[in-house]
């Protein structure tokens, strides 16, 4: 399947379910457990550093509608001209299997396009079917793709 007639095969959102991208509505505390005791890329991370990573960026999140309760999240560090990452995506183990990760990341794709950026980009070990649902596709030359990654600081 190829990018355009995945970005029109993605279901719609569960019903019962509502999509935001109010930064004011992100459930810190959830957001912060959820990334720092079971999500692979983010294991540890401090309460401080998420806060930091929510505020300089735009936040997505999935609420049910019936008791306002957050149940998955995404984050995407950008300049909304040309260029996005985004990371940080998550739904609630009790949440999974319907359709949530995949209509929260088909929501953060159409907002981002209505800004006409060129690229968005992600990083995954685990999970590049929900990804392609949605038109992402293996990077075409990843040879002229570097990156700078500075070592962790270790105690003083």
């Amino acid at each position: 399947m190829n990018a355009m007639n995945a970005m029109s095969a993605v279901p719609p959102l569960a019903e019962g379910y509502e999509i935001s991208a109010d930064s004011a509505r992100v459930d810190v505390d959830r957001v912060h457990h959820w990334l720092s005791t079971d999500a692979y890329w983010a294991l540890g991370r401090e309460r401080e550093k998420q806060e930091r990573a929510i505020a300089g960026s735009l936040n997505f999140g999935v609420y049910d509608t019936a008791s306002g309760e957050q149940v998955a999240y995404a984050r995407v560090v950008t300049d909304l001209a040309e260029f996005a990452w985004l990371c940080d995506v998550y739904v609630d183990r009790a949440a999974r299997g319907k359709g949530i990760g995949t209509a929260l990341v088909a929501a953060v794709r159409d907002h981002l396009r209505s800004h006409g950026l060129r690229r968005i980009l992600l990083a995954t070990h685990d999970a590049h079917g929900v990804y392609e649902q949605v038109g992402f596709e293996a990077l075409e030359k990843p040879d002229q793709w570097m990156a700078l990654i500075f070592a962790k600081p270790g105690p003083a």
